[in-house]
């Protein structure tokens, strides 16, 4: 059991990495909104992995709000964003220049 815990903990952190990588390389808002719901995902999931770990179960709330404002936040977030191309460049700069 407790080979099996450790190999999903490692496996999240594996996950939780790329997604990292996803978050900061981009190349566009939709790519990181996604990354963003994706490690809390595996925030709701390393808890429940903890939760039964320590057979705790007062951590259960936590994974239901957690659940919930990524819920929230990824429709919110996906109703009021602006496309990449709206977005004003500044003067004079072409779109590779202000993307890089």
């Amino acid at each position: 059991m407790t080979l099996l815990l450790g190999l999903s903990g490692g496996m999240l952190v594996l996950a939780t990495l790329i997604s990292s990588y996803r978050l900061v390389r981009g190349p566009n808002s939709l790519d990181r909104l996604v990354a963003i719901d994706m490690i809390v995902a595996l925030m709701i999931c390393g808890l429940a992995i903890w939760t039964i770990h320590t057979r705790d179960t007062t951590i259960v709330p936590a994974i239901v709000v957690l659940a919930l404002l990524g819920f929230v936040g990824s429709i919110s977030v996906t109703r009021y964003r602006v496309p990449d191309h709206k977005i004003e460049q500044p003067a004079g700069a072409t779109a590779e220049e202000a993307s890089s």
